[in-house]
């Protein structure tokens, strides 16, 4: 091909061209749409070619492998998220590959020859599921699966998203863009790939948004349009489903934008109804916002202040005074909190996600909690408490596991208490006590970590733009202080080690089992932590002494 023919067909990277004595006449996502399109112009028989996309794409090298696993003359596709990653230049993860039939046994075959495991995941669709467990400890998912109907052109039809609806042969390395997805990529918009895409399967929606979100991709309003008709069939998809979709949405970029734009589309209120009851409940100063948009304040100050303390952020990222402050009083415990994050309570959800939705739900009682005072001032007393039981019962009915429905309802149960702190230091210029510190941690245990973020993201949600730098100041510097005795003193003041047990307060005592027991070494591991006590002769002549 001559350099001026290179030239000419640039702009079709990526595509199929039909071409006649050396002119492109025609243009499709497949080989049989430019020709279609030609022969409705042309009686001649044009050349029908693929023209690479200019940039090499870059996949995991295990296709390599995957490609000599295949049996003789099969035909494999790779579609989905993986091509539009790589057309992207995002580095890609996982990998779905569709094929004709027989997936399953594919699938199978692909596993035994690299030694990985093997799930049948959908017999009824013949879809099984390769996990590749590389040399970092990292996990590769790649998903085998019959066509969605009798070809290809049908099979990508059929999907959510025409950037997700391109599909790459696995062999020849030509791409299959019946509906212009690799176009949308480079306009990056979102575009459904069928009118029904939403009511056909209504967690698209979900899905919609967090993709416009990560790629900073808009929706075209015919999309959006198709999102609002079909959100009231979100009540009848299943709640795993739906609890999934909405974890990617907080464990990913933007969820207060994203909760934002899943409500004015009317799929929030299926998903999450008590939410809907903190719209236009107004509080006092130094509030400026209502219940509502201070959660969704919440939840985005609380996505700043993760990035802040992210192992990668760099100074010459803060985008005010306040991230400054931020990063040189906290930023020694990046590395703590990033080890904080990945141990999850759940080996399909992350604890961050996790956080993002308590945030969602710290306030949520406020509406049934609100009370003028006698000076006539609105008042939630209680409705952390009151706020606690109502986020845990969504939490079960979200289908989350016990250990994730009490860490939620611990947060949220406690999210006042380093609130609590910060006022008194304002106040009084008194820093929390051992004992503060001690109970603090007694009480929330490794949420804890969770608290003290969460109470920065409440403050800045609760002054916005009025918040005076003083009180983030001291914020900051009563976070410090809770995080330093939790990562820096633990064994002087968190969770000091036991001077005695139960049998030794009995044996030296003369004391018969009971709650009385466990009262005591709780008051003993107070006063250690205070620093009253610190050996066993001690303890035992602080236990003589103490009384209830």
């Amino acid at each position: 091909m001559s350099g001026d023919s290179r030239e000419e067909l640039l702009p079709y990277a990526g595509r199929w061209v039909a071409r006649l004595r050396g002119r492109v006449i025609a243009q499709g996502g497949t080989p049989e749409q430019a020709r279609r399109l030609a022969r409705s112009r042309y009686k001649e028989i044009p050349e029908i070619l693929f023209v690479p996309a200019s940039e090499r794409l870059i996949f995991p090298p295990i296709l390599d492998a995957v490609r000599r696993a295949l049996p003789d003359g099969l035909t494999l596709y790779v579609v989905g998220g993986a091509v539009r990653d790589a057309l992207l230049g995002r580095p890609v993860h996982d990998l779905d590959f569709a094929l004709a039939g027989q997936a399953i046994k594919i699938a199978r075959r692909v596993a035994d020859a690299l030694g990985a495991d093997f799930y049948p995941l959908d017999a009824e669709r013949d879809t099984g599921r390769v996990i590749v467990r590389q040399e970092d400890g990292s996990r590769l998912v790649m998903d085998f699966a019959a066509l969605r109907g009798p070809d290809l052109d049908s099979d990508l039809l059929g999907r959510d998203f025409t950037l997700n609806a391109i599909a790459m042969d696995l062999h020849t390395g030509a791409l299959y863009d019946p509906l212009g997805g690799a176009q949308d990529l480079r306009d990056r918009c979102l575009r459904a790939c069928s009118p029904s895409a939403f009511a056909d399967d209504p967690v698209r929606i979900l899905r919609g948004i967090r993709l416009a979100a990560g790629f900073g991709f808009h929706l075209l309003p015919e999309t959006r349009q198709a999102m609002k008709m079909a959100a009231s069939l979100l009540g009848d998809v299943s709640t795993e489903r739906l609890r999934d979709e909405l974890f990617r949405i907080c464990e990913g970029p933007r969820p207060a934008a994203c909760l934002r734009a899943l409500d004015l589309l009317g799929g929030l209120d299926p998903i999450l109804p008590e939410l809907r009851t903190l719209k236009g409940i107004e509080q006092p100063s130094p509030h400026v916002y209502d219940v509502w948009e201070h959660t969704l304040a919440a939840v985005d100050a609380l996505e700043r202040i993760l990035a802040v303390l992210a192992p990668d952020w760099e100074s010459e990222q803060a985008a005010d005074l306040f991230d400054g402050l931020l990063s040189l009083r906290l930023g020694r415990y990046r590395q703590a909190l990033a080890e904080h994050f990945g141990l999850p309570l759940n080996v399909h959800r992350s604890l961050r996600g996790l956080l993002f939705f308590a945030a969602l739900y710290h306030d949520i009682a406020k509406p049934q909690t609100l009370r003028p005072d006698e000076d006539g001032q609105l008042r939630f007393w209680g409705h952390d408490q009151e706020g606690a039981l109502q986020a845990a019962r969504r939490a079960r009915l979200l289908a989350l596991s016990n250990d994730e429905v009490e860490r939620v309802e611990t947060i949220v149960r406690h999210h006042m208490r380093a609130l609590y702190h910060i006022n008194r230091w304002m106040r009084e210029k008194q820093p929390p006590s051992r004992r503060a510190v001690y109970r603090f941690f007694r009480d929330t245990g490794p949420a804890g970590v969770d608290l003290c973020l969460l109470a920065l993201a409440d403050l800045r949600a609760t002054y916005a733009q009025t918040l005076p730098q003083e009180t983030w100041a001291a914020a900051l510097d009563v976070v410090r202080l809770l995080l330093e005795n939790r990562y820096e003193k633990p064994a002087e003041s968190v969770s000091p080690p036991p001077l005695v047990n139960g049998n030794d307060l009995m044996a030296a005592l003369s004391l018969q089992p009971g709650p009385h027991i466990g009262r005591l070494l709780e008051a003993i591991r107070e006063a250690q932590a205070m620093g009253e006590l610190s050996t066993r002769e001690e303890a035992l002549e602080f236990a003589r002494r103490w009384k209830p």
